[in-house]
């Protein structure tokens, strides 16, 4: 039990509830499973599960206001689970700090390979594969932009003098973005080396990640290469 990954699984649907908890205990997953916001809430402060997998629409508290109140207290991995992919709960759930979302109904093994890929980034083996290790291959020293300083070693970024507080997913970001400053990085080369996708995937997950980079080391850092994708002002 010790070495298996906890997920904190919160929705209102009794038959979506029970089903996917059960096959994702199948994949090797230790599954706590709540029906609505304040519970899930509540077992997030005292179990500190691995990762947290929260429906949008539950009662009580709301997703997105779980993720808010999550993120505000960690950063452990969040995703989203979202009944309509056009659905602006989609960005909302990204904008309170959810690293990823899925779109209902799921196919159970779609499901559990983006868990997987979400707790590769973070470092964590998931239902029993060997963790990666998180982070941007190119470690070593202190880069600087302006104001702006990544410890690619230390982990860590200070903006004129102060540090820095960023989610793993928006480390990796931007270390994508200080590996190659000056260069553009489409969304898709984004998505591909940020957030594991072997496939096409929604590029509204890096347009709100990267704003969400933007309003912490400076919305002029990051710039906009419209049609292309983005890149790191040297």
């Amino acid at each position: 039990m010790a070495d298996q990954t906890h997920v904190l699984f919160v929705e209102d649907d009794d038959v979506i509830r029970e089903a996917t908890q059960l096959a994702l205990e199948r994949d090797g997953f230790a599954v706590t499973a709540m029906p609505d916001g304040l519970s899930g809430l509540e077992s997030f402060r005292t179990d500190r599960p691995d990762i947290a997998l929260l429906d949008v629409m539950v009662p009580g508290l709301d997703g997105v206001s779980l993720c808010r109140r999550i993120r505000d207290e960690s950063t452990v991995p969040v995703i989203m689970l979202s009944a309509r992919a056009d659905s602006i709960d989609v960005v909302l759930g990204l904008e309170a700090g959810a690293d990823d979302y899925v779109t209902k109904p799921f196919d159970g093994a779609v499901l559990v390979a983006r868990i997987r890929a979400v707790l590769r980034r973070f470092g964590h083996a998931g239902g029993g594969e060997r963790a990666e290790t998180a982070g941007h291959a190119d470690t070593g020293g202190v880069l600087t932009f302006g104001e702006l300083e990544v410890d690619t070693d230390g982990m860590e970024v200070r903006r004129a003098g102060r540090p820095v507080a960023l989610t793993p997913t928006e480390m990796r970001l931007l270390l994508e973005f200080s590996s190659a400053p000056g260069t553009v990085l489409s969304r898709d080369k984004l998505l591909e080396r940020v957030w594991d996708y072997g496939w096409g995937g929604d590029t509204r997950v890096v347009d709100v990640h990267v704003q969400r980079l933007r309003t912490k080391i400076g919305q002029d850092r990051i710039e906009t290469v419209r049609g292309f994708g983005y890149k790191l002002k040297a």
